[in-house]
């Protein structure tokens, strides 16, 4: 009798690989995020990636990281998290006590979001900028809020070959 594989994806890790594989869309030059939301029963309810708003052509768009605010992404780029959370057509009932994998932690205006459509835990790779006072109060937020943070734990290298066998 055979063994049932044991190398699979535990749910986190396929969660978080979905969020990375749609941070792969971003066109952004130097920061791509994706995000997965997931509901209790492991089921998938939207993806997102950062990027231009819709309608704003992304050759037109400032990809820039320094210069004035205009000259900029900041002012301009739909987050992961945001992107994520605005493609979910169903009720918004359902998003309330999901989660939502994601690969950067999520800046103060994400966490105002997701605190907001009823996601109940954070999912996140890499803490990058937990030194910034954007970090530090999304933190605040989903401490008093209480929301579930953690960072995941990853125990081996997945790799995805999506060419033809």
């Amino acid at each position: 009798m055979s063994k049932a594989r044991s190398n699979y994806l535990r749910w986190d890790e396929y969660f978080m690989a979905i969020a990375k594989l749609s941070a792969m869309r971003s066109k952004d030059p130097n920061t791509q995020v994706g995000a997965c939301i997931v509901d209790a029963n492991n089921r998938i309810l939207s993806i997102g990636y950062n990027g231009a708003p819709n309608g704003f052509h992304d050759d037109n768009f400032p990809w820039d990281r320094e210069g004035s605010m205009l000259e900029t992404k900041y002012a301009y780029v739909c987050h992961a998290e945001l992107n994520a959370i605005l493609n979910y057509r169903g009720s918004r009932k359902d998003l309330e006590g999901a989660k939502i994998y994601v690969d950067l932690f999520p800046c103060n205006e994400c966490a105002k979001l997701i605190i907001q459509s009823g996601i109940k835990e954070v999912i996140y790779l890499v803490d990058k900028y937990k030194d910034t006072d954007s970090v530090k109060i999304s933190k605040k937020l989903f401490d008093e809020c209480g929301v579930r943070y953690y960072p995941l734990e990853i125990d081996k290298k997945i790799d995805i070959n999506l060419t033809r066998s």
